[in-house]
């Protein structure tokens, strides 16, 4: 093969790879290992764009290096195959999910397979497979199983907890647990009745049932995790969501609060990914206290960091969806109390954490009590206040926050200066003048760190409150009432939940007739006919979160063929963890966090040999889309070409990508576009219609949706893999342009040459390379390794370009020059390498070879370029070798023709020379 025929090369390579197995991890090595994986998609039916498989690429570059290291690369590649869109197609059509999904996986695998990528497709996992979700069943069931114990810092099997109430009741446990849990004794738990006991353990368990508020969605028909709803609509379809109270199944993830927060700090990953799950967590010292009501028996309990800031307390505020609400309103304010309730549980927790503007809420008509300074404080509703932070209710200090301030001077309500210790103790007269200081003998001036243990203790020795850490995070919600989804293998009895037998997994879904909510309102699940456990005990009806399958699916890479355990123990030793993840930082605090929680807690159970699963994180950016705009002139079908739109009145429309090349509109192709344009007239400039352009991102609404497939049918996959790259840091946001794909592909045709002569014949030769060529070679072996250990892919492809163009220059065709280059060059652009390394006698695939090492001999200069000065300008350049004498590099100087040129026959007065600076010429 004489010419580049990129689309033969990459399809034989590509059945090579596929029938040899060529990257087929071994399970156990001697070899060090290397474990580099992505973010396993979602198989949609639009299929892969050119911004998908950006992340792709760059984790092949490194599997692919490390195998040329001498490594043994896990590189896999599967499927989270669970999730609402095929179930929304499967309501609309009446099609079942499973056969939506198996065809979006066949399109994907495809063109993953296109772009040459280096994956064992032996380990290939999907999470709708019921031989893959057996296994989450199974973890599920590990945590229903087991309690946190805060002793050992560790979760440990439940049935440890059950013999110490037996023994001693839970007096002496010292475990993460429901607020409300009641102590009692040994024979207190005695007396309990299987159901009773039964209830009480779910306040221990790390999996459990309750009732929490949720994000409804009526339209989907289930609940929504925060992440998944944005601006108080769902983030998939854009539908109404409201706060709704729910019996859910929760994941106890608060009681790894600390431990997933303290993770942080030992693992390499982007520093605001790091800084969200600070946040999210969002960890606070202070203390819970409890603030007495006057019309009934209760207490509104409330969490601060600032005690100190009590006596400023001028009126408590609740969220909407406190238990206390309906108990305390008067029937004089319920009307406007049911009113707010019935708006703020439609706005979704992020839009009421970041909403600093909106002032609203209705007053309770309730009273509370300062337990400081007996000070009646009246008791509001707000929708600044979560439910699920906190106690659900915060004492209001307008003089000290934003909020507290703005809803104060909104309901007139008033605000207390608190004077902080020695530093204001001067305008105390004023301020008592003035009736914003409110005089407390037990902190007067002291400043707030003396302040804070002493009103601590009053606290505790009043009985009325104690010292707290609180975490914002709260326990995750674990139900979806979807069918598309992997079963909770619980059934329940009397009302309480039980596990499955092992040996029952997997449940698997069950037929049914629809994939909609019962006509009772339950989930599609109880469509299902006689879906019962041994015929009598009814099945949980909802599902588990998207979240659940991708928790732990690094783990099932190891060994997927396993049906005895998940992952063999041994494997699991050797593999550990993830050397290398990629994927988007919308994940940060979904599921990268719910990940951390469930491999600390493998790690607990002594089924995983590392607390951390991912070492190195990477979010790639995202590449925009290049828009592309046809100007419409109003009332008519006539377009009128960019550079005159202004001459009329016009109208930007959006027009497909795929039907302009360079700008430059395809007319015939536009006609057949949309029936609507079959009859269109254009006004040209140059004969030409020529578009406008905007960035924006990449979305089928927009028509810049650019198919990689089109990309690698015209230029092959290594001109995109390359491009890619080539289009700037991994990390950062760019911009496509399908334009730009020519120097690469020009590039790739000049490597080729080098190994051609000007006939087209293979021409490789076995002599002695030159300094010149060595150097080249060397320093580009020596940039790219460097490159991809720092992951800097966009720098080494120019490094390439550089280093052909010079072999160009030099004529070079010699095989110990260009064998390492193709070496190297390999993990960019697999397919032309193989081809040439087969060309150059090779008969094992390029990426059992070992990556070439750079010697720093043939990087030492032995010349320096000395640009010439004359007179103070620069003039001409000199090369010397470094070891020139002054006296010969004078007189070289003076009769260069360059500088001859410019003294015009007079003698220099003096000539400087710094060395390996510049040579300066005065006449």
């Amino acid at each position: 093969m004489s010419e580049y025929n990129f689309n033969q090369i990459e399809k034989k390579w590509q059945r090579y790879w596929e029938e040899k197995h060529t990257f087929k991890a071994a399970a156990k090595s001697n070899k060090p290992k290397y474990y580099a994986m992505d973010m396993f998609p979602y198989p949609s039916g639009a299929g892969l764009h050119v911004g998908h498989p950006l992340g792709y690429i760059a984790s092949d570059i490194v599997s692919r290096y490390k195998r040329l290291t001498g490594h043994n690369v896990l590189h896999p590649m599967g499927f989270d195959s669970f999730g609402l869109p095929a179930e929304q197609y499967a309501i609309q059509t009446g099609q079942h999910p499973a056969i939506t999904t198996e065809e979006n996986i066949t399109r994907y695998v495809e063109q993953l397979k296109n772009l040459g990528f280096s994956f064992d497709w032996d380990l290939e996992i999907r999470t709708s497979d019921p031989g893959y979700y057996k296994w989450t069943q199974w973890i599920f069931m590990q945590l229903f199983n087991s309690y946190y114990n805060i002793n050992s810092d560790k979760a440990e099997p439940i049935t440890e907890l059950v013999k110490e109430f037996e023994q001693h009741g839970n007096r002496n446990v010292n475990a993460t647990c429901d607020e409300d849990t009641p102590a009692f004794s040994a024979d207190e738990w005695k007396h309990m009745n299987e159901q009773e006991q039964s209830e009480m353990l779910l306040k221990y368990r790390l999996t459990y049932v309750a009732e929490a508020v949720v994000n409804w969605c009526p339209a989907l028909g289930t609940v929504l995790a925060n992440d998944e709803v944005v601006g108080g609509v769902s983030e998939r379809g854009g539908y109404p969501v409201e706060r709704k109270l729910m019996r859910q199944w929760m994941m106890r993830i608060t009681a790894y609060a600390e431990r997933l927060l303290q993770g942080l700090e030992d693992i390499d990953w982007p520093e605001p990914v790091k800084e969200m799950q600070r946040n999210w967590i969002g960890k606070s010292v202070g203390a819970i206290m409890s603030f007495p009501l006057e019309s009934i028996d209760k207490k509104i309990k409330v969490f601060t960091t600032r005690l100190d800031t009590v006596y400023g307390v001028t009126f408590l505020v609740l969220a909407p969806e406190h238990e206390l609400v309906d108990q305390i309103t008067t029937e004089e304010q319920r009307k406007t109390v049911d009113d707010y309730v019935n708006v703020a549980k439609n706005r979704s927790e992020r839009e009421r954490m970041t909403d600093v503007k909106t002032v609203s809420g209705a007053f309770t008509g309730a009273y509370a009590i300062n337990p400081y300074n007996k000070e009646r404080i009246p008791v509001y509703i707000a929708d600044y206040v979560l439910a699920g932070y906190g106690t659900g209710a915060v004492m209001a200090v307008p003089s000290g926050d934003q909020r507290d301030w703005n809803f104060a001077t909104h309901f007139g309500l008033p605000i207390v200066q608190i004077l902080d210790g020695q530093k204001d103790l001067d305008t105390q007269a004023d301020a008592t003048k003035e009736g914003r200081y409110v005089n407390s003998e037990m902190v007067n001036g002291l400043t707030y760190q003396e302040a804070q243990p002493l009103l601590v203790k009053y606290l505790e020795e009043n009985n009325i409150g104690k010292s707290k850490i609180n975490f914002r995070m709260r326990d995750a919600v674990f139900s979806r009432q979807r069918y598309w989804g992997e079963p909770v293998p619980v059934y329940f009895k009397d009302g309480v939940p039980h596990l499955l037998d092992v040996s029952d997994l997997p449940l698997e879904l069950p037929k049914i007739d629809a994939y909609l909510p019962t006509e009772t309102g339950e989930p599609p699940l109880g469509r299902a006919i006689d879906w019962k456990y041994e015929d009598q005990y009814p099945y949980e009806l909802s599902t588990m979160p998207g979240w659940a399958g991708s928790s732990w699916y690094w783990y099932r890479y190891m060994d997927p063929k396993n049906d005895e355990v998940f992952a063999d123990k041994d494997i699991i030793k050797y593999w550990r963890d993830v050397d290398l993840y990629i994927g988007g930082s919308e994940h940060a605090t979904g599921h990268l966090l719910y990940s951390r929680f469930w491999n600390k807690f493998l790690f607990d159970m002594g089924l995983v040999v590392e607390e951390e699963p991912f070492k190195k994180l990477i979010n790639q950016g995202m590449i925009q889309g290049r828009s592309n705009f046809i100007y419409r002139v109003k009332d008519s079908n006539t377009f009128v070409s960019y550079g005159l739109k202004d001459q009329y009145d016009t109208t930007a429309l959006h027009v497909d990508v795929n039907i302009v090349d360079n700008d430059v509109l395809d007319l015939e192709a536009f006609k057949t576009w949309r029936a609507e344009y079959k009859t269109a007239e254009f006004i040209l400039e140059d004969g030409k219609y020529l578009c406008g352009i905007e960035i924006e991102k990449m979305s089928k609404s927009k028509y810049n949706v650019v198919n990689p497939d089109n990309i690698v049918e015209r230029q092959g996959a290594d001109t995109l893999r390359m491009y890619e790259m080539f289009l700037g840091p991994l990390e950062q946001f760019k911009p496509w342009n399908t334009n730009g794909m020519d120097g690469v592909n020009k590039f790739l045709k000049r490597y080729w040459k080098l190994f051609h002569d000007n006939s087209g014949n293979f021409n490789v030769s076995d002599a002695a390379p030159t300094a010149e060529e060595l150097k080249s070679l060397h320093k580009t072996i020596k940039k790219v390794e460097e490159d991809i250990e720092r992951f800097s892919f966009n720098t080494s492809v120019s490094t390439f370009m550089i280093c052909v163009n010079e072999l160009t220059q030099l004529k070079t065709n010699k095989r110990a020059i260009l064998e390492p280059l193709t070496i190297i060059l390999s993990p960019y652009a697999p397919h032309i390498t193989e081809e040439l390394w087969e060309k150059l006698g090779h008969n094992e695939s390029i990426s059992y070879a070992a990556f070439p090492k750079w010697e720093e001999k043939y990087l030492i200069e032995s010349t320096f370029d000395y640009p010439v000065s004359i007179n103070g300008k620069m003039r001409a350049k000199m090369t010397f070798a470094l070891d020139t004498p002054k006296e010969e590099m004078e007189k070289a100087v003076v009769n260069d023709e360059q500088v001859a040129k410019f003294i015009e026959g007079k003698a220099p007065k003096k000539i400087i020379i710094v060395p390996n600076k510049i040579i300066n010429v005065v006449v």
